[in-house]
């Protein structure tokens, strides 16, 4: 790993992890590449990684204030956004099922991964051009039976100036 200028995290979720033990100590990574202890290496999140920011946010500060250096961390434009509702839907499925449950980490990874293939995820470039967020959100609002004003009033939204209630 000293000798590598660039790790990738190419695919997959916060659902799972994987433990590094270093000089620092032990930790444990569930988004971040495993490059982000190295003050020289690139580290990249790809766009096949089901980002959840906050997650990620966390991470990075877990690490800081263990004294790792703050990692050098690229994120994909193209990556797609677990949203607090993917969660949400996994918790309700889990729930519905019952003892028939299949055994999710209910961290939204299976309504991520639907909504990814159906096209109707948030990219991560989506979340800078107010444009395309408005008729996203309005989008995905129908298609969830959400109504606008709660979506952005969960923080879901980046900023309510993103959105223009409907009268």
């Amino acid at each position: 790993m000293k000798e590598a200028d660039i790790v990738i995290r190419f695919q997959g979720g916060a659902n799972a992890g994987h433990t590094i033990v270093n000089d620092y100590g032990k930790f444990a990574l569930h988004t971040l590449p495993s490059g982000v202890f190295y003050s020289h290496i690139t580290n990249i999140i790809g766009n096949g990684v089901a980002l959840d920011i906050p997650k990620v946010i966390n991470e990075v500060n877990q690490l800081v204030e263990r004294g790792v250096p703050a990692p050098h961390l690229m994120i994909s434009d193209r990556a797609q956004v677990v949203m607090p509702y993917h969660i949400l839907q996994d918790t309700y499925e889990e729930a519905r099922l019952a003892g028939k449950s299949y055994g999710s980490t209910k961290s939204g990874i299976a309504p991520f991964y639907s909504d990814k293939f159906a096209k109707i995820g948030f990219q991560v470039s989506e979340l800078f051009d107010d444009e395309v967020l408005e008729e996203k959100v309005q989008k995905v609002c129908a298609l969830k039976k959400c109504p606008v004003r709660e979506f952005v009033s969960s923080g879901t939204a980046r900023s309510q100036r993103a959105v223009k209630y409907p009268a």
